[in-house]
């Protein structure tokens, strides 16, 4: 009976620290992040026509597109692109983060 509260003391702070853990993994990504995991590769030097990051050239054939039409492509992938560019476990509020973002460094 000792041994069990013993462990119950111990096992306890572990338990309210997965919690923790497990709401930070479940948070929302910023679309900096995805982009710097996730899109980098392709969009910092324009692999395959991929418009690159903070280049408003590139960007520009997109400006009259709204974001609904930008998502479907990331979405379902457009030319070299794959779905959602690799990230699968993004979300469709993170795929928008991402979009957005690449936008804002093309318009800087």
């Amino acid at each position: 009976m000792m041994r069990t509260r013993f462990l119950l003391r111990l096992s306890w702070p572990l338990l309210a620290m997965s919690f923790v853990f497990a709401n930070d993994a479940l948070a929302e990504r910023s679309g900096e992040q995805v982009v710097n995991t996730f899109c980098v590769a392709c969009h910092i030097s324009g692999v395959a026509g991929a418009p690159r990051i903070g280049n408003k050239a590139d960007w520009q054939p997109r400006e009259d597109k709204d974001i609904t039409e930008l998502l479907a492509s990331v979405t379902n992938g457009l030319n070299a692109m794959p779905a959602k560019g690799l990230c699968a476990n993004c979300t469709e509020q993170e795929l928008e983060n991402a979009v957005r973002y690449m936008q804002e460094k093309a318009s800087q």
